[in-house]
């Protein structure tokens, strides 16, 4: 595998209707985790790809197992567990566009994830590990893990990519302050939103964001500024790459298509600002779309996308 990721994926239900969800009565079923989201986009984009997790015993853990699978992204290390159940959420659809989601995750299989869990062999033929800040948030055990799994893949010249995607339902401030802070410094790579990177950082400008993670340790920051795009910094270069305007209709997913994205520019050594343009245009696809992989680009369609976009603003230090 070329990266691999690991993660909780759940059942999402999305009602049919823009009405609050007590009024609807029909919905429809996807599978969806940040996770498997951004292995899905790497494995469109041509890459190989590996994502492993714990489901329950149950008919929704066999249909995420198939439908990842199905993909083209390597679940040879998923495992099922009769103890827990598969996780599920509900999305509902307001008015004007506006989206809430319900989710149903407590004590799920995949809070179950332990160290043991983990396949070392499996992850040290990897050239990335793609972590998020939404594994640790599901329990102790996951917390050991994603710290035990990157300590491995930092004793192993695995390059590490550091998504915090902070799930504000999952735990209290300080917590997930500190806990996030203690994996940001294990990182290579870091891809905070600017609200995530100042809670994080204390910090409320972008470049600011980035000289304090560089500090902790990383070779380089990119802070995701939404529609006003993305900026840049490692320890010899920084830079803006402008938002692609597109139109917005499901911005659930974008922040996986950008990781995904951005990897798949690290995989064909491109610069990092070209790996940052990628990612904007992947996150500008996705967002055009209803649901989280189903608008994830193959390079083709990728390629499309990048064609009519003019280039970004590097500034060498």
């Amino acid at each position: 595998m070329e990266v691999v990721t690991f993660g909780e994926s759940m059942v999402l239900f999305s009602g049919d209707q823009e009405l609050p969800l007590e009024y609807v009565h029909q919905f429809h079923k996807q599978m969806a985790g940040a996770e498997s989201n951004v292995a899905i986009g790497l494995a469109r984009l041509g890459h190989s790809t590996g994502w492993f997790s714990k489901l329950g015993q149950d008919a929704f853990g066999r249909y995420i197992l198939q439908s990842v699978r199905g993909q083209g992204v390597d679940t040879s290390r998923c495992t099922y567990t009769d103890a827990a159940p598969t996780a599920v959420f509900f999305k509902e659809r307001g008015r004007g566009g506006k989206t809430k989601v319900y989710y149903y995750r407590q004590g799920s299989a995949a809070s179950l994830m332990t160290n043991d869990d983990l396949d070392e062999s499996y992850l040290t033929q990897a050239k990335i590990l793609h972590v998020t800040g939404i594994t640790p948030a599901l329990s102790e055990s996951c917390f050991e893990l994603t710290k035990h799994a990157m300590d491995v893949a930092k004793r192993n010249q695995v390059s590490i990519v550091f998504d915090p995607n902070i799930r504000w339902k999952l735990w209290d401030r300080d917590t997930a302050k500190s806990r996030l802070l203690e994996l940001a410094a294990r990182a290579d790579y870091i891809l905070p939103g600017l609200d995530e990177g100042e809670f994080l950082t204390g910090r409320p400008r972008a470049k600011e964001i980035a000289e304090f993670f560089l500090k902790l340790g990383s070779k380089a920051v990119v802070v995701k500024l939404g529609k006003d795009g993305a900026y840049y910094q490692s320890l010899t270069e920084r830079g803006h790459v402008p938002a692609i305007p597109v139109q917005e209709i499901d911005p659930v997913g974008a922040g996986d298509g950008f990781a995904a994205g951005f990897i798949s520019g690290l995989l064909r050594n491109d610069s990092l600002a070209m790996s940052v343009t990628r990612a904007n245009a992947v996150g500008a696809i996705v967002v055009g779309v209803q649901g989280d992989t189903e608008g994830l680009p193959n390079e083709e369609e990728l390629q499309a996308m990048l064609s009519g976009q003019t280039g970004y603003q590097n500034v060498q230090r």
